[in-house]
């Protein structure tokens, strides 16, 4: 059974929600009978993705609405809170998925590295600070779904700009969850979605077959539905080629680098391959 939010004529908000994860999840809350608002850029992408989203709905297109908003810029999403409540009354869950990644270096311009903190964590902070307090006050259970990634855990070296943001969404969203626990009567909770490799358009970059190793937008927000039924924060998405057991042991060998004072992204450096290796294998 899926989380009791997750059902009709409650209403949901994704952002970054034309394509990927996102649509696969308005695609799913819309199956449930949800209200589905989906917030992007692109009208043709919206509209698009709006059409298939009222073929899902069982109320048709009467429960699908389409919102163009640049999530890195607070009053156009304080806006789409507005344009929420006025159409369907309130929000019960709200995903903050809008991302992106067009590759950064660590001196590369100021513009690019402000643009990806904008919108993957800044866009996550908008967000929530917009539509949380309306949902808190609504004295009803609803979720509040933030999008990050493996990378923003291990950080991986090549994209430090992406890293930084999708660090800064797991902390904002820890944060969240203790604050909505530490507020009386609220019943709000904070999940932290983790996707693994997903092959989406953020991920294709030009290939048009998904590769083995990925998983489908579906698959990933299957997923999460079970582990949102199941009270998890943490919903950590493993690979069809990576076992769950190897990503957690990647993740404590990084929080390992901090206790054993071990040079940053050892598992890069080569003094440390070898050890890696075996500890992953659990040696």
């Amino acid at each position: 059974m899926p989380h009791p939010v997750i059902s009709a004529n409650h209403v949901a908000v994704i952002t970054g929600g034309a394509s990927g994860i996102g649509l696969a999840a308005a695609t799913r809350f819309a199956e449930a009978g949800m209200k589905v608002c989906i917030a992007d850029l692109g009208d043709d992408r919206l509209k698009a993705a709006a059409a298939k989203l009222s073929s899902a709905a069982p109320g048709g297109a009467a429960d699908i609405m389409t919102a163009a908003v640049d999530v890195s810029r607070a009053d156009e999403v304080a806006s789409l809170k507005a344009a929420v409540a006025k159409k369907f009354g309130g929000t019960d869950i709200l995903m903050n998925n809008a991302g992106i990644q067009p590759g950064s270096a660590m001196f590369g311009p100021a513009d690019n590295w402000q643009r990806i903190l904008g919108v993957n964590l800044w866009g996550v902070i908008n967000g929530t600070q917009a539509f949380a307090p309306n949902m808190i006050k609504r004295d009803r259970p609803g979720l509040i779904i933030n999008t990050g990634s493996k990378q923003g855990i291990t950080t991986p070296p090549g994209d430090p700009a992406y890293n930084v943001s999708k660090a800064g969404v797991k902390a904002f969203t820890e944060a969240l969850q203790h604050e909505l626990r530490n507020t009386d009567g609220c019943k709000i909770t904070a999940h932290l979605l983790i996707p693994g490799f997903v092959f989406t358009g953020l991920t294709a970059r030009g290939r048009t077959e998904k590769p083995a190793g990925a998983w489908t937008a579906e698959q990933t927000v299957d997923f999460m539905i079970e582990h949102l039924a199941a009270g998890d924060f943490y919903i950590l998405c493993p690979d069809n080629d990576v076992p769950r057991a190897l990503d957690e042991r990647r993740i404590l060998w990084a929080a390992g680098d901090i206790v054993e004072n071990r040079p940053p992204l050892s598992r890069w450096h080569p003094d440390f391959g070898d050890a890696f290796e075996a500890f992953v294998k659990g040696k």
